[in-house]
C-alpha cells in the first residue's frame, strides 16, 4: 500500500515506460536487488530525480533575485544548495523528495512573483499590475505549483500552509486600506480562492483521475480497500450471487472492518492452547474460505440441507453451525485463551472435529442483524433476513456469550502472518461485525434474485483511498535502524545508511557547513528579531528605517517557510528519517544567504566578494571531504574515522578497506614457463656482459664424458658440473675484463645484477677423483674445478694453473648449452664479485654462494 499521492511515481513511472520499462517482472521491493538481469532502465529512472535536483539550483539563485538580493549573494545561495552532499545523495536515485523539493521550490519563486507583481501600481493599460496578465500567470501557476507539490508527497500540505498564510496576510492588508472598495477586496479574495484553493484541489483530484485509469488491476494491495473498491479492479471482480442465505448455503463471511479480510482456516494447528484448526482472517480469495451454513439441530434422516428444497431462510437470532469445507470441521470457541492476545476477555477460535463426530454445542453461534448498518437500499428485508452483500451481522458464541471478532493483530510465522481470529466478551461494534460476500445454494433455481457489489463512482473511491492512506501512514510507528526525531536534523547530528557493497558506502548526511550556517542564521534572525522587538517596546524607532523593515520581510518570509515545514514533525508519531528536514533546509539556506546579504550590505563590494569566497571555500572543502559517502568513492578506515565529527554519525568504518591500494588489486607477476629455460642462460650472460652479445647457441659445445666419470655418483657429478660452468663463465669474464688495462695495485671490481639461472643438466669430468668441499674463500679458479683429496695434487694444479696465459685463444665455455629437461628450473651459484689481479697475467678470483 503506498501512503502517498501519486505525482512523483507517476513521473518515474514514465520515464521508465519511455525508456522501454514493461513493468511486471521487477517490483522494487528488496532494497539493493539487482536491476541488471531484469532490463530495468533505471539510469533514465534515475534522471529524473537527477533533472529535478539539478533544476533546483537555478530555480534558487532566480528565487533569491526575485527576493531583490544581490547577484553575490543569489549565486552564493544557489552554490550552498549545489555543493550540499544531502541533496545530491538524495537526487541520484529513484526516490519521491527530489521531485517534492522541486517543486517547493518552485512554488515559492512563483509566489514571489505573484507577490512582486501585486506590489506593482496599475497602469491604465491593464499590462502590469493587480489583475493584469502578468498578475494571473503568476498567480494561476502558483496555484498548479502547489497542487503538484502536494501530489507528490502530503508534505507538499505545508508549503499551502505557507501559502495561505501569507494570502491570509495580503487580504487583511487590503481590507485595512481604505482606498480599496470592498468590491475589488472581493475580487481579490475570489482570485485566491480559485487560483490558490481551486486549482490546487482539481490537480490533487486529476492525479488521482490519472492514477485509477492506469493501475486498474488487482494486486497485493487489494486487502488494504473496501469490498466495494477492490470489485473495480480488473482481476477482482465477481459474478453476480443470490441474495437470501439458506440453510445449506455455501457462503465467504468477510470482516467488515480491518480491509475487509475473509473467515478462513486450514490444516495448520495452534502450538499452544487447545492444539486445534487454526482459524484466521486471510485478505485474498481462496478455497479455504468457504463454509457450509447449518442450523444448529441435526436435520432428519435422509434430508441434506444442502440440497433440500425449499430451503430455509436465515433469519436474524437464528442459531447456525458453520463448517469448514475442506476440512470438514467446525467453526468452534471454547473457554481458552486467544493464541496471542491472552486477556480473559478474548477465547480461542478454532475448527474442530472428525469423521463420526456431530459436533458440539461449543459450535453453535447465533445471528444478531445490526439495523444501523445493513444496507436497505434494494429491500428492507436485509434487516429480518441474512442477506449476500447487504446484511451486516455479528456472530454470538452460545454458550460464553461472546463475539467473532478480528483486530489488526497478526499470528507468527506458525500461523502465515495472517490475522488473528478470536471471540470477544466485549468487542468493539466495528471490529464485531461480519457480511457474506459469496452465496451458492443447489436447490435454488437460477432466476432466485441476485445481487453484487455497487461500483462506488470516482469521488467515493478518492474519499476512501485518502482514509486509507491518512490510516496506514499514521501506523507506519515501528523503529527504524536510521529513524530519527525532528530536533536532531538542524544540527545533523545522524544519517541514513542507502548503500554497502564492495567496501564502499553511500551514506546520506549533509553539508555540514552549509546545515550549520543555515542553522546559525534561522538562530541570528530570531535573536535579532527578538531585539527589535524589546526595542520598539522602549520607543526606538528601528522599523521606521526602509532597509530594516526590507530584511525584516524578506527573512521573515523565509522563517514562516522553515518553521511551517519542521515543526509539525514534533507532533507526529509515525517513523521519520533526516530527508523529511530537506523541504525545511531549503528555506534555511535560503534564510542564511539573506542573512549574509543583511551581514555585508555595509561592507565594500570587494569585501563582500572575499567573505563570499572563504565561505565557498569552506563549502567546497565539507562536500569534498565527504563526497566519498556521496558517491561511494575511496575511503580508507582510517579516514572514516577522522570524519565522523559526532558520535552519532554512524557510517560504518569497518567496511571500507584499511589501505587505499586495495581497491586497485595488483595483476600477477608473469611466470617463465618451461619451454622458456633454455632461453633464460643466455638472457643472464647478456646481463653481465652489457652491449655485447659474447655467446652464440651454435657456438656452445658439450665437454666429452669419461667412462671414470659417468661411474661417480650423482651428487658428485652435480657439483663437478657445477664447478666447471662457474669457472667458465670467470674465464669469459675475466677474458672481456682483461681488455682494460690494470695499473699495479689496482683491483676492479666488476659488480654485476644477481640473477637466478635455471641449472642445466650435469656433465661428466675428465677426473674421476671425488671432489672435496670448496671453501667459501678467494678460491683459485683451477682449484674449484679440480678439486682432490691430495694437498699435493691441489699445489701442482695452482702452480700449472698460474702458467696459463689469460690473452691465449678462448676455448668453447662449457656449461652453457641448453639445459636437459630434468635439471630444468635448478638454480646456479650467483656471481656476486669479480675481482682482477695486477698485470702482467692477472688472476681471476670470486667469490660466490650457492643460490
Amino acid at each position: 500500500m503506498d501512503v502517498h499521492p501519486p505525482l512523483a511515481k507517476l513521473l518515474i513511472t514514465l520515464m521508465a515506460w519511455l525508456f522501454g520499462f514493461k513493468g511486471g517482472s521487477f517490483d522494487f521491493k528488496d532494497i539493493a536487488r539487482e536491476y541488471g538481469p531484469e532490463n530495468v532502465p533505471y539510469i533514465a529512472m534515475r534522471m529524473l530525480p537527477a533533472t529535478l535536483g539539478l533544476a533546483l539550483i537555478p530555480l534558487s539563485y532566480l528565487t533569491l533575485r526575485a527576493l531583490q538580493t544581490r547577484p553575490t549573494t543569489a549565486l552564493l545561495g544557489s552554490l550552498f544548495i549545489m555543493f550540499d552532499n544531502g541533496f545530491i545523495t538524495q537526487s541520484r536515485f529513484i526516490l519521491l523528495d527530489s521531485p517534492l523539493i522541486f517543486f517547493t521550490a518552485l512554488s515559492v519563486f512563483f509566489w514571489i512573483g505573484f507577490s512582486n507583481e501585486n506590489e506593482v501600481q496599475r497602469d491604465r493599460s491593464g499590462k502590469v499590475g493587480p489583475f493584469s496578465r502578468r498578475w494571473w500567470a503568476w498567480l494561476i501557476l502558483t496555484g498548479l505549483a502547489l497542487g503538484a507539490v502536494v501530489s507528490c508527497k502530503w508534505v507538499g500540505l505545508f508549503t499551502i500552509a505557507t501559502v495561505g498564510i501569507l494570502t491570509v496576510l495580503q487580504l487583511w492588508t487590503l481590507l485595512g486600506d481604505l482606498r480599496v472598495p470592498m468590491p475589488l477586496l472581493a475580487k481579490h479574495f475570489a482570485a485566491r480562492a480559485v487560483c490558490l484553493i481551486a486549482i490546487p484541489g482539481l490537480f490533487y483530484m486529476g492525479m488521482f483521475a490519472i492514477h485509477f485509469a492506469i493501475l486498474n488491476n488487482s494486486g497485493e494491495g487489494d486487502g488494504f480497500m473496501s469490498s466495494e473498491f477492490q470489485h473495480t479492479l480488473a482481476g477482482h471482480g465477481m459474478e453476480d450471487t443470490y441474495a437470501d442465505v439458506m440453510v445449506g448455503s455455501h457462503i465467504t463471511i468477510r470482516h467488515l472492518n480491518t480491509q475487509g479480510g475473509y473467515l478462513h482456516s486450514h490444516v495448520s494447528t495452534y502450538p499452544g492452547g487447545s492444539k486445534q484448526q487454526q482459524v484466521t482472517l486471510y485478505p485474498h480469495r481462496d478455497d479455504n474460505n468457504i463454509w457450509a451454513i447449518l442450523n444448529s439441530t441435526k436435520p432428519p434422516d435422509g434430508i441434506d440441507p444442502e440440497i433440500h428444497s425449499p430451503p430455509t431462510p436465515i433469519l436474524d437470532r437464528h442459531i447456525i453451525v458453520l463448517n469448514h469445507l475442506s476440512t470438514d470441521k467446525k467453526l468452534h470457541s471454547h473457554d481458552v485463551r486467544a493464541p496471542v492476545t491472552e486477556v480473559d476477555y478474548q477465547n480461542e477460535v478454532s475448527a474442530y472435529g472428525f469423521e463420526g463426530f456431530d459436533g458440539d454445542a461449543n459450535d453453535h453461534f447465533q445471528i444478531e442483524i445490526d439495523e444501523h448498518t445493513t444496507d436497505t437500499s434494494d429491500s428492507k428485508d436485509a434487516r429480518k433476513r441474512l442477506q449476500t452483500l447487504r446484511t451486516r451481522f455479528r456472530l454470538r458464541h452460545l454458550l460464553t456469550g461472546c463475539y467473532l471478532f478480528s483486530h489488526k493483530v497478526k499470528l507468527p510465522d506458525w500461523g502465515f502472518e495472517q490475522q488473528e481470529v478470536t471471540c470477544n466478551k466485549n468487542p468493539s461494534k466495528e471490529n464485531g461485525l461480519w457480511f457474506v460476500e459469496t452465496n451458492t445454494h443447489a436447490a435454488l433455481p437460477v432466476t432466485s434474485k441476485k445481487v453484487n457489489y455497487r461500483r462506488p463512482g470516482f469521488f467515493k473511491k478518492f474519499a476512501e483511498l485518502q482514509a486509507v492512506m491518512w490510516q496506514t501512514n499514521a501506523g507506519l510507528t515501528d523503529r527504524h535502524a536510521y529513524d530519527s526525531r525532528p530536533a536532531s536534523w538542524p544540527t545533523l547530528r545522524r544519517g541514513i545508511n542507502f548503500w554497502v557493497k564492495d567496501h564502499r558506502q553511500i551514506y546520506l548526511i549533509g553539508n555540514p557547513f552549509v546545515w550549520y550556517l543555515s542553522t546559525l542564521s534561522v538562530l541570528a534572525y530570531v535573536g535579532v528579531r527578538g531585539l527589535l522587538i524589546l526595542r520598539a517596546q522602549r520607543g526606538y524607532q528601528d522599523f521606521v528605517h526602509s532597509q530594516v523593515v526590507f530584511y525584516d520581510r524578506l527573512c521573515g518570509f523565509l522563517l514562516l517557510g522553515w518553521f511551517l515545514h519542521y515543526f509539525p514533525f514534533f507532533l507526529m508519531q509515525r517513523q521519520l528519517f533526516l530527508h523529511h528536514y530537506f523541504p525545511a533546509l531549503y528555506f534555511a539556506i535560503l534564510l542564511s544567504a539573506c542573512v549574509f546579504d543583511l551581514s555585508t550590505s555595509m561592507l565594500k563590494p570587494r569585501i563582500r566578494l572575499q567573505v563570499a569566497a572563504v565561505l565557498l571555500l569552506l563549502t567546497l572543502y565539507n562536500y569534498w571531504y565527504f563526497s566519498p559517502l556521496t558517491y561511494a568513492g575511496v575511503w580508507t578506515r582510517g579516514q572514516c574515522e577522522n570524519a565522523k565529527w559526532m558520535k552519532n554519525w554512524d557510517f560504518s568504518c569497518a567496511d571500507f578497506h584499511v589501505n587505499k591500494f586495495e581497491y586497485y588489486p595488483k595483476e600477477s607477476p608473469p611466470t617463465l614457463p618451461i619451454d622458456a629455460a633454455e632461453s633464460a642462460t643466455s638472457t643472464i650472460v647478456d646481463e653481465l656482459k652489457p652491449g655485447q652479445n659474447a655467446f652464440d647457441e651454435e657456438d656452445v659445445e658439450k665437454a666429452p664424458m669419461s667412462s671414470g666419470q659417468a661411474e661417480r655418483p650423482v651428487e658428485q657429478r652435480e657439483q663437478d658440473e657445477v664447478s666447471t660452468k662457474s669457472a667458465d663463465i670467470r674465464q669469459a669474464l675475466a677474458k672481456d675484463v682483461g681488455a682494460i688495462p690494470a695499473q699495479p695495485g689496482a683491483t676492479t671490481a666488476v659488480e654485476p645484477a644477481a640473477v637466478l639461472v635455471p641449472e642445466p643438466e650435469p656433465e661428466p669430468e675428465p677426473e674421476p677423483e671425488p671432489e672435496p668441499e670448496v671453501e667459501e674463500k678467494n678460491i683459485d679458479v683451477e682449484e674449484l674445478i679440480h678439486g682432490g683429496d691430495e694437498e699435493a695434487e691441489i699445489e701442482a694444479e695452482i702452480a700449472a694453473e698460474k702458467e696459463v696465459d689469460v690473452e691465449g685463444d678462448e676455448a668453447p665455455i662449457a656449461g652453457l648449452e641448453a639445459p636437459d629437461e630434468e635439471l630444468v628450473g635448478r638454480p646456479l651459484p650467483i656471481v656476486e664479485e669479480l675481482r682482477v689481479a695486477p698485470a702482467p697475467a692477472p688472476a681471476l678470483r670470486i667469490v660466490e654462494e650457492d643460490a
